[in-house]
């Protein structure tokens, strides 16, 4: 799906096909926001008045390609995932057989279409913590793009968060809706107030407020 232009990526988000969806949206949104990092470090290494943290800045890079890949790759697991529960909730239920077997296939369905929006937002944490990193040591010129990645993160585990409730809420396996939810609320109670933190302290030392 990447392989397209963003051109097209969004004109398929925008049509009334079931995929792309929210979920792969919130992984191409991630995905941004980790590169916005990744060019930080780009512009800081290579100068002598960041030498002493080049070393960090470089293994913080490496770290946010693998991200930034995992991000992409789950653009496409999400399609994938969602697509048999989209397929799921058109089956038809005129019967007591059909209503179970819809029932079985939802449920076996809803499951996968869950944990791909819950890696999302793992991932948006690692890659949070590698902002926070990169706005001490990346270079001040391109500081605001810190800020940028960052809000564009917590956008993204946002967005996965949506992604995983809607599904849970119709989840019959409540050990694995509990564990799921309980996961997910962590990620976004710690998250959330570290990126405002981050956004607050880019915010500052462009401002000076």
């Amino acid at each position: 799906m990447l392989e397209s232009s963003a051109k097209d990526f969004v004109t398929a988000l925008s049509s009334k096909e079931p995929i792309p969806g929210g979920g792969g949206a919130s992984a191409y949104v991630g995905s941004i926001g980790m590169a916005l990092g990744v060019m930080v470090g780009n512009l800081t290494v290579g100068k002598k008045k960041y030498a002493d943290v080049e070393d960090d800045v470089k293994a913080l890079m490496e770290k946010g390609e693998r991200i930034i890949e995992r991000f992409q790759a789950l653009v496409a697991e999400d399609a994938e995932a969602f697509y048999p529960l989209s397929q799921a909730y058109g089956l038809p239920k005129n019967t007591e057989e059909e209503i179970k077997i819809k029932e079985e296939t939802l449920q076996k369905a809803l499951v996968k279409a869950t944990l791909v929006p819950l890696e999302i937002a793992r991932c948006c944490a690692e890659g949070i913590d590698l902002q926070e990193e990169m706005a001490q040591k990346g270079t001040r010129i391109a500081i605001s793009d810190v800020g940028v990645g960052v809000i564009f993160l917590k956008a993204a585990l946002e967005g996965a968060k949506l992604n995983v409730f809607i599904n849970t809420k119709i989840m019959k396996d409540q050990d694995l809706k509990l564990k799921i939810e309980s996961e997910l609320n962590a990620l976004c109670t710690t998250y959330t107030a570290k990126t405002d933190r981050i956004y607050a302290e880019v915010q500052n030392s462009i401002t000076g407020d």
